[in-house]
């Protein structure tokens, strides 16, 4: 058994607090089994936040995410919230968390998982056995840069602007984890920016370039522009085993990547920081697939995405690959013989609800 951990769970608006409930249940049997111990404390964010608190993440539940050993985030936003001011936006929160942890390197794994090549917006035969990393930069880049804002110009007209900006340090330490990675799986890192038209991409492209022959000559190294990686993860993305990118790109990429397998229901991330003088690494583990208010409170949605979220959690936070391996292999398990949510159901094989789903998950993972 590991030593006792502290969690947050932070299962945020929509259908977050319903998938999250799923992966609790898989806490709980980690630790009725013997494999695990931990103090887990839940926190309010995102809309649900701003509803008790007007704000989407206050100053109690940002101290316990940075003294927690690991944050299990659910998914935040959602109509209701649509017309409070942009600084208080639900997604504000999770940003907030991001930045204030420092959690600078989002791992986007796109797999497809054997039972579901079918499933895929892509031919069978493309996707089969697709295992990719996606790398993205989070919090850097246009999304943090500055100048930014709206602004009325004297004529009247109203200016938009986003400043993309990094330095040689973001960079290279988002470059690194992309290395690393690659040096565990197929030892290949795909570079992806814009350095044909961006002077924040040509930068990339040469820190990258200078950090792979200094540090990691052992890994393949290419570079892609991100119009032509978009068009050939649709066309061939059995070509990528790791893409490092930047905070926009690795947005829009790894949305595109997701649909490779089926359903966004299905695909878990992480973000991890760089470690502390304790050996600690600060690291928030989230589903892709947002909160989907339509579905929320109708037990459609799919739970696996927040679980294996779960399981990147135990694998890069704690050490328990063991375990990790154990919960993906009783997912595909439950892929190829149980129901399916609605998002991966099929003809033939009976719809069920996402506690069924969870159901039938607990009953795979002693096996």
């Amino acid at each position: 058994m590991i030593a006792n951990k502290n969690l947050l769970l932070m299962p945020g608006d929509g259908i977050g607090p319903e998938v999250m409930a799923q992966a609790r249940r898989v806490l709980n049997w980690l630790q009725e089994s013997g494999r695990a111990s931990f103090t887990i404390d839940e926190e309010l964010v995102g809309g649900a936040a701003i509803d008790v608190h007007g704000v989407p993440l206050t100053d109690a539940a940002l101290a316990k995410a940075k003294s927690a050993d690991a944050l299990l985030f659910g998914s935040v936003g959602g109509p209701k919230w649509d017309k409070v001011p942009f600084e208080i936006r639900p997604e504000a929160g999770l940003l907030k968390l991001r930045a204030e942890l420092q959690v600078f390197a989002n791992l986007r794994p796109a797999k497809v998982f054997h039972a579901l090549a079918d499933a895929s917006s892509l031919k069978p035969e493309l996707v089969s056995g697709l295992d990719l990393m996606i790398v993205r930069e989070c919090i850097g880049g246009i999304y943090f840069g500055q100048p930014r804002g709206i602004e009325t110009l004297p004529n009247g007209e109203q200016r938009g602007i986003n400043t993309e900006v990094y330095t040689t340090h973001e960079i290279q330490r988002v470059g690194r984890v992309a290395f690393e990675l690659a040096r565990k799986r197929q030892g290949r890192v795909c570079s992806v920016e814009k350095a044909n038209v961006m002077e924040a991409g040509l930068l990339w492209r040469q820190v990258m370039t200078k950090l792979h022959a200094e540090e990691f000559p052992d890994v393949a190294l290419s570079h892609m522009y991100a119009d032509n990686c978009a068009m050939q993860l649709a066309k061939n993305p059995k070509q990528f085993d790791v893409i490092v990118t930047s905070n926009l790109f690795g947005d829009i990429l790894s949305d595109l990547a997701a649909m490779l397998t089926g359903s966004l229901g299905l695909l878990p991330s992480a973000t991890l920081g760089a470690k502390d003088e304790n050996g600690r690494v600060p690291s928030l583990y989230e589903p892709i697939h947002g909160s989907a208010p339509d579905i929320a409170g109708t037990g459609k949605a799919n739970p696996l995405a927040q679980v294996l979220s779960l399981a990147m959690m135990l694998r890069y936070s704690f050490d328990m690959s063991e375990e990790a391996n154990a919960i993906e292999a009783a997912v595909e398990r439950v892929l190829a013989k149980a129901g399916r949510t609605p998002d991966i159901a099929v003809p033939g094989r009976a719809v069920i609800s996402t506690a069924e789903m969870g159901d039938a998950l607990l009953a795979e993972l002693p096996r």
